[in-house]
């Protein structure tokens, strides 16, 4: 099985608003830039994205050790997907769950690959991170 890490990002002008998704994906001495834009968008829904749109351009089942910047992301998918899952999608205060679109998305792209989740805090000068940032406000600048 092969070795990915993955760094994520989403940004937004607004929120909502205008927003990117970037991340940068590293194989060996392999790099692969992904982003996007959508015109009308939240900052959660681009976090998302950046993890969706990197784990679903893998074509084989990986070990990966993806970081986000996303404590959303990081603490969603770790601990409230299981219960959210447990109660059809609904919150602990019996709410639907917001962005349940991409929650499902990403649940069925990381159920294909081993991931481990890490968070770093965002604009801490980690270099990966910085990246993953520019690429998505790449995605917003290319709309």
């Amino acid at each position: 099985m092969g070795y990915v890490e993955i760094f994520t990002d989403g940004a937004c002008r607004g929120n909502p608003g205008p927003g990117g998704w970037g991340a940068l994906l590293r194989y060996g001495d392999h790099e692969k830039e992904l982003y996007g834009g959508e015109a009308e968008t939240t900052n959660n829904r681009m976090e998302l994205m950046a993890a969706i749109r990197a784990l679903e351009s893998l074509k084989r089942k990986c070990t990966v050790d993806l970081t986000t910047d996303s404590s959303y992301v990081r603490d969603g998918i770790m601990q409230w997907l299981p219960n959210w899952k447990k109660r059809g999608w609904k919150t602990a205060a019996r709410k639907p769950v917001k962005n349940v679109d991409l929650w499902k998305r990403l649940d069925q792209a990381a159920q294909a690959h081993q991931v481990d989740w890490h968070w770093v805090k965002g604009h801490s000068g980690h270099p990966e991170n910085e990246r993953a940032d520019q690429l998505a406000n790449r995605g917003i600048d290319e709309l």
